[in-house]
């Protein structure tokens, strides 16, 4: 499959990630960041920037009922093992309308758990009903491929290193697995935003943790490819999947803005 985009340890896909992923090779992946749809585009609203939105996203957030949205997640969590490494993780973002089924289709296809993270977001939309508790976090799963393998985990690095935009972290500290990480700024959506945009803060985090320089980081839902930002930042090579032309572009855009800056 031709690729859409690639330059040097850059490519992107433009596809169905279920296709996309069927063509990729047999452990040939080190780790994938995962930010599969919440399936919430169902004409309710949201706050956003202080405006009522609507939540609606794309076609691609429309979901097809439980059964159905539980298959999509097996599914691809499948393919997901299959082209991960033996000691290959991943890394799945969401709420409580997909991260409970995400959490069920790992068990089921065999990977072992290693930990739940909570994304706690300071600068959280408020609650327009105010009939419930403010939204304020999304949850991380953290897998590994084989249950009896030799992940990656830079532990010093993550306990010694400054975080400075996280409350929580205290350097020299083992970090928990309550982290304090701001929605994405301002620069980050300078040639344009993802409806689920994920903080490049965040990105880095995930990266420095969990993988070593030159290894392939792959991203089935790469939307602007934060995770891409990321990993070729700090010397990773990257595969991103994504069904929409617009936001492959915007990834592109975010590329080559992001090698400018490093000459």
């Amino acid at each position: 499959m031709e690729p859409y985009f690639k330059e040097k340890n850059f490519c992107l896909y433009q596809g169905n990630c279920l296709n996309v992923l069927k063509r990729i090779k047999d452990n040939s992946v080190d780790m994938i960041f995962a930010d599969p749809p919440y399936f919430l585009s169902n004409g309710t609203f949201t706050c956003q920037n202080g405006k009522m939105v609507s939540v609606k996203k794309a076609e691609w957030d429309m979901g097809k009922g439980l059964e159905e949205n539980l298959k999509f997640h097996i599914s691809w969590i499948k393919e997901c093992k299959r082209v991960l490494k033996p000691n290959g993780t991943i890394w799945i973002s969401g709420t409580y309308h997909s991260i409970y089924q995400c959490g069920y289709a790992l068990q089921l296809n065999d990977y072992r758990i290693l930990n739940e993270i909570v994304w706690y977001k300071p600068n959280a939309s408020p609650n327009l009903s105010c009939r419930f508790f403010t939204a304020s976090h999304e949850t991380l799963i953290w897998a590994r491929k084989e249950k009896k393998g030799i992940h990656t985990f830079n532990y010093d690095l993550v306990k010694n290193s400054d975080w400075p935009d996280d409350f929580l972290k205290k350097k020299g500290f083992q970090m928990r697995s309550v982290w304090a990480i701001y929605t994405p700024k301002k620069e980050e959506k300078t040639f344009g935003k993802h409806p689920t945009q994920k903080s490049l803060d965040l990105l880095n985090r995930i990266i420095l943790s969990s993988t070593k320089e030159g290894d392939i980081v792959l991203d089935p839902f790469t939307g602007s490819s934060t995770t891409g930002m990321a990993a070729i930042a700090h010397g990773r090579k990257f595969m991103g999947i994504d069904i929409e032309k617009e936001y492959l572009d915007l990834s592109i855009k975010r590329y080559k803005s992001l090698l400018k800056s490093r000459i």
